[in-house]
């Protein structure tokens, strides 16, 4: 089993050395190596990870994905790693967290609120009809952002003033 942590350097090297395959879940908890330099907090491992063919979406045992455990520990750069590498933000965990859910809850605000950005950018690029097939899980049958109004201009306007339709 490959172990990461802060004293460890993950290269392509010691990777291959310990015939690990990008994707192999190789414990029990079924994490990838991409799971544990997320978690590590190793973004260059992780990008190689990715770059090599590692999938930036695979849920463990446990619902959670990279971008979960680089949330979970605070890792701005391994998030932006998965970002770029088309990850997935609404996936769920299996007590219904997504990555933005855990960053908040372990007080990593700064991640918290770059995860909150992402999720409102490309909930209006979905509304205005951008939308990348599969890219952040973004569908854009769904935008309806709660409280939010949509003001008609009714072309029966009288008096010439812009009568509105909410």
């Amino acid at each position: 089993m490959l172990l990461l942590d802060d004293s460890q350097v993950c290269s392509s090297d010691s990777l291959l050395e310990l015939g690990c395959a990008v994707n192999s879940s190789g414990d029990s908890w079924g994490q990838t190596p991409a799971h544990l330099a997320a978690c590590g907090g190793q973004a260059f491992c992780l990008l190689w990870l990715l770059q090599t063919g590692a999938d930036a979406n695979h849920q463990d045992s446990a619902g959670e994905t990279p971008f979960h455990k680089a949330a979970r520990v605070g890792s701005l750069e391994c998030l932006s790693a998965l970002v770029a590498c088309d990850a997935q933000l609404d996936v769920c965990n299996n007590d219904g967290k997504t990555a933005e859910d855990l960053a908040w809850h372990y007080g990593f605000t700064e991640c918290g609120r770059f995860l909150s950005t992402l999720r409102l950018t490309h909930h209006r690029k979905a509304c205005l009809g951008v939308h990348e097939e599969g890219a952040f899980g973004v569908r854009p049958d769904s935008c309806t952002i709660t409280g939010q109004k949509r003001a008609r201009i009714s072309p029966d306007a009288q008096d010439g003033k812009k009568s509105r339709d909410w």
